[in-house]
């Protein structure tokens, strides 16, 4: 049986309303059960922000979205780090009474099992169709350093309340760096198979720090010395991938087209999203057309594509003709971390700026 461990008084009002309604023929217009996203960012500082202050760089859609709603100033991230401020929000239980709720390996087993009670079980619960999308940090699999990447998961986001996700199984900065889409390795290559370590190397791979010349995209400050991936050394060893490896310049672009599919696929019936952005955490390498586009180097940088996404879902939701019926809670997994292992000169860089 589910554990509930879900008081949050924000979403009572409407999730224990009408359920399993009949698909609408029209976009989801009813008040009593609103489309809900949680967009969330990652190391993003509330300093960050136009609309906290933020200098050298700016944010317009986050800020618009904040003039149009609740901008809360005393509100609090339940950790430190990403897995068990990720834990707490889906689920509702303070991660520190869940042991294993540390900052998780790449290759670690699902942290949520299919028994608890989740904020997607919720909504789905009440005739929402829900999904996640981009940063996980929670595991996957039924035990760590177990799965077979080349097949189906044996557990996954389905077990949780997710009828659809397209996912990174940790962060860019660890291995494995290809995308989960509904228990699978997307785009999987069946001439390059994909083995993951947190142990030892594979015999013959090269690593971050034996050969720090492969590191032409980004060098490591501290860690992020084991395999190398797109140029970038990373934490964990890996072998294969092939075409399924991700480019980090394009991992933002990736998951904001598959979160605003989802969006259109789902217009017609009320949905809930956990749209969760690699931006703005380490190894920080955002697309080329938004180099430069602050004064702070790729982490300002990171912050403006991060603002894009939030953009482009803001901009998906009002063609639809459904922003006015959809609640948008937009928060960081906690605060601002700056030199987080690369050699990417965002402390030098702040002049100023208190994220």
């Amino acid at each position: 049986m589910k554990k509930s461990y879900l008081a949050l008084s924000l979403l009572a009002p409407f999730a224990t309303q009408i359920a399993h309604a009949a698909k609408k023929a029209k976009p989801n217009t009813d008040p009593n059960r609103p489309n809900v996203i949680i967009i969330l960012a990652d190391d993003l500082g509330y300093g960050d922000l136009g609309c906290y202050g933020a200098k050298n760089v700016e944010t317009p859609n986050v800020d618009r979205l904040a003039s149009q709603g609740i901008r809360f100033t005393d509100t609090h991230a339940i950790a430190a780090t990403s897995t068990p401020s990720r834990y707490s929000i889906l689920t509702g239980e303070y991660a520190w009474r869940r042991p294993g709720t540390d900052v998780a390996a790449g290759n670690a087993g699902m942290i949520i099992r299919p028994e608890d009670y989740t904020m997607a079980d919720m909504f789905r619960s009440q005739g929402y169709r829900t999904c996640a999308i981009g940063k996980w940090h929670l595991g996957l699999g039924d035990k760590a350093g177990t799965q077979d990447w080349n097949a189906p998961l044996p557990a996954g986001l389905a077990d949780i309340g997710f009828d659809y996700h397209y996912i990174m199984a940790a962060t860019a900065d660890r291995v494995p760096c290809v995308f989960i889409e509904n228990g699978s390795v997307a785009n999987w290559d069946e001439n390059a198979p994909i083995e993951v370590s947190y142990k030892q190397n594979f015999p013959g791979e090269p690593t971050g720090k034996q050969n720090p010349e492969l590191c032409y995209n980004m060098k490591s400050s501290h860690g992020h010395n084991m395999s190398i991936v797109n140029g970038i050394g990373r934490i964990g060893y890996m072998k294969g991938g092939g075409k399924a490896l991700w480019k980090d310049e394009n991992i933002a672009d990736s998951i904001t087209s598959h979160a605003i599919d989802f969006i259109k696929a789902n217009k017609n019936n009320p949905f809930f999203m956990y749209f969760a952005t690699n931006d703005v955490h380490v190894p920080r390498f955002p697309h080329q057309r938004f180099r430069g586009k602050s004064s702070m180097g790729v982490r300002g940088d990171a912050i403006v594509q991060f603002d894009w996404s939030v953009g482009q879902i803001m901009e998906t939701l009002d063609k639809l003709g459904i922003a006015d019926n959809t609640i948008i809670l937009l928060t960081s997994d906690n605060g601002p971390v700056v030199d987080d292992g690369y050699q990417d000169q965002a402390e030098e860089l702040l002049n100023g700026h208190k994220p």
